[in-house]
């Protein structure tokens, strides 16, 4: 299996990394390609056997797998670019969520897959969301899955749900640890202990928390009807939180909905895929 990674940045060298460092991928096995060169360079200096592309079209021909690691506004110039190379037989797979199926399947001729990962893949854990292209069959999904599952739980969801899946499974990561982040700070100016002290303690916790709730043990509603005895210190601090945070969440996700529906607005222009393409999917 060849892979290819169109763009190196934040995600793409993460996936490039953790995917080497799994076991998942040999580095002969890749090929990638950068808007800057040098970026490609290096990482192939990193990893002896990785191929630095000079360009996007060069990946796509040297690949089975090519996995779009770009901004939403890159993609109509990239698929442009490497069209006449890709065959119906290559996964092409996009990284992006306001990026649609429908966008790819509309301009490339190949099978497409949408993968949203997280940065939590760089300890081998955390969702990777799968939303498969129609002409992907059981056994291309299965060998994608296969991929991803040295690195992260791999789970379908709708593309209908992207975006909510997204604020927990990509997004999410970032907004415990702000919350983590204003809880230290706290307890350092409040009480004068040490913020090393206060995160290593605040980051066990989280670790043990997840465990909890990841396996099964308990609902998130019954981990807090385990802690907080009625009247005690963490109910008074519960109640707090509950009228502090009151329609919080609910803003939070009208904010990523904005975002997420304001470049998809712009990528139906660029793809020229308007209302009616929309409900054709």
């Amino acid at each position: 299996m060849k892979v290819g990674f169109i763009g190196t940045g934040s995600m793409g060298s993460l996936l490039i990394n953790t995917f080497l460092a799994s076991g998942a991928l040999d580095a002969y096995q890749i090929t990638a390609s950068n808007r800057t060169r040098e970026k490609v360079v290096n990482l192939a200096s990193l990893h002896p056997g990785l191929y630095p592309a000079k360009t996007n079209r060069e990946t796509a021909e040297r690949s089975n797998i090519v996995f779009l690691c770009i901004k939403p506004h890159e993609f109509k110039e990239v698929i442009e670019y490497i069209k006449p190379v890709v065959t119906p037989d290559q996964i092409i797979i996009s990284i992006t969520s306001p990026v649609q199926i429908r966008h790819l399947e509309s301009a490339l001729p190949c099978k497409i897959t949408k993968i949203i990962p997280s940065i939590t893949h760089l300890t081998g854990s955390g969702a990777s969301l799968c939303i498969h292209g129609n002409r992907m069959n059981d056994e291309d999904k299965q060998r994608v899955e296969m991929l991803f599952s040295y690195i992260s739980r791999p789970i379908r969801v709708e593309e209908t749900y992207t975006r909510i899946s997204s604020d927990f499974s990509s997004c999410g990561p970032a907004f415990v640890a702000f919350f983590l982040e204003q809880w230290v700070e706290a307890a350092v100016r409040k009480t004068g202990i040490t913020s090393d002290e206060a995160t290593r303690l605040a980051s066990e916790m989280l670790l043990g928390t997840g465990k909890l709730l990841a396996e099964g043990a308990v609902t998130p509603s019954q981990l807090q009807e385990r802690v907080a005895v009625p009247g005690g210190i963490t109910a008074k601090a519960l109640n707090l939180l509950d009228s502090s945070l009151a329609g919080v969440f609910d803003q939070l996700i009208q904010v990523t909905h904005a975002k997420y529906e304001k470049d998809l607005e712009a990528l139906d222009a660029e793809f020229g895929a308007g209302e009616i393409n929309r409900q054709q999917y």
